[in-house]
């Protein structure tokens, strides 16, 4: 499991030295205005689209900022671009200034020395994360972040599914999964791998089938995968061929699934966002007897940052875009169910009384999850598993 004593001593750390490296907010903003920011970031989904448009709106105007969403449908293409402009000696001049990444991104970013920072701690709404009461703020897949990201926005698997169809209590437990599927063929599918949505289903499976869950809290040792992934590979073996078009084809994300589920072409369904199904129950795009839940025991969550390439030449700029999006205004409307609804970083518990009211959320939505519902958070494994169980995933079921 991560270890929660570096963590500890890593935010100690950083909350001590939050007062002085702020002083010099001014200078950054100063030289912030008037740069270009080529922010790299999924472009999978319209609602997020249209916040990131919502963000370039208010940094132009605020900061005088011109922020360029660069969209593309894999992280790891950026991270690419970056490291083949450190083999190239493009060390001051990249074209890659702001990243949306976690997980095995970061890791070979941090690996490959291709970020800039430590920066979070400088940026002034950092504080309102208040890390000391959450480390999960400043931990990615195990790995302290050390100020080299600075955190967005909550993630946790979360299910979802028609109460027309499924009258009874839907599955539990991932065992519960497949007696359902055999049950109900070709209502249940996951995302295609790599694809993120898809490859953190076969990590809450594998946590569900494996007799050695400590070892995926490490770095993958190739001696030990066969054995820790072999009861993974039984459970699936067992589940496709009840997917939906029996296993041989599957949808390409997380918004292809929730329009099969929109479509009527599933009955059960899942995300990462625990606020998306009600936000597409609001958006008319799933029926209102949606209803959502998590599985008992908990389902794997995790925490999404921005970073900083270390070749950026609008440094000044990313910072200030990412202290923005850790602002109230900002994370109240990035969690706003009309908006995106993605779960903020913030504490809000800790704001003041006029930002406390930005989070405040109607209650009457049938498909919107309590939070006390979403205590239960796995920890993600190391980042190395998931490059793994990709590589695996396709050696063994692609083309078949």
């Amino acid at each position: 499991m991560p270890n929660r004593s570096l963590a500890t001593a890593l935010i100690l750390s950083l909350t001590a030295s939050l007062p002085a490296l702020a002083s010099d907010w001014q200078t950054v903003l100063d030289e912030a205005r008037g740069q270009t920011v080529y922010w790299h970031a999924w472009a999978g989904d319209t609602r997020i689209n249209d916040y990131l448009d919502w963000v370039k709106r208010r940094v132009r105007d605020e900061h005088g900022i011109e922020l360029v969403h660069v969209k593309i449908d894999d992280t790891g293409s950026a991270v690419s671009r970056v490291l083949a402009e450190k083999q190239a000696g493009n060390h001051e001049g990249g074209n890659v200034d702001l990243i949306w990444i976690n997980g095995e991104n970061f890791a070979t970013m941090k690996e490959s020395e291709l970020l800039f920072g430590p920066f979070a701690e400088r940026l002034p709404n950092f504080a309102l994360t208040h890390p000391e009461h959450n480390p999960e703020i400043v931990t990615d897949f195990t790995l302290p972040t050390e100020g080299f990201e600075s955190p967005w926005g909550k993630a946790q698997i979360t299910f979802y599914y028609d109460a027309e169809e499924i009258a009874e209590a839907p599955p539990s437990s991932m065992s519960e999964l497949l007696a359902w599927a055999e049950a109900n063929p070709g209502r249940f599918t996951y995302p295609r791998i790599p694809d993120f949505l898809g490859s953190t289903f076969l990590k809450q499976a594998l946590i569900a089938v494996t007799e050695d869950t400590e070892a995926l809290y490490v770095p993958v040792k190739p001696s030990d995968f066969e054995a820790v992934t072999a009861p993974l590979w039984d459970y699936l073996d067992a589940l496709h061929p009840h997917l939906w078009r029996s296993g041989r084809q599957f949808p390409a994300n997380g918004p292809e699934l929730r329009r099969l589920m929109g479509d009527g072409e599933l009955a059960l369904a899942f995300t990462f966002n625990p606020a998306e199904p009600a936000a597409a129950v609001a958006n008319f795009e799933l029926p209102e007897s949606t209803r959502s839940y998590v599985l008992d025991g908990g389902t794997l969550g995790n925490v999404h940052f921005v970073a900083i390439p270390y070749n950026s030449p609008h440094r000044a700029g990313a910072m200030v875009v990412a202290n923005f999006l850790l602002s109230p205004e900002a994370q109240a409307r990035k969690q706003d169910l009309s908006v995106w609804g993605d779960p903020t970083v913030l504490d809000v518990t800790r704001l003041d009384e006029d930002d406390r009211a930005r989070f405040a959320q109607a209650s009457d939505n049938p498909a919107l999850l309590e939070p006390e519902a979403l205590a239960e958070t796995l920890p993600e494994p190391h980042p190395s598993w998931m490059t793994a169980l990709q590589e695996a995933w396709q050696a063994r079921y692609v083309g078949r």
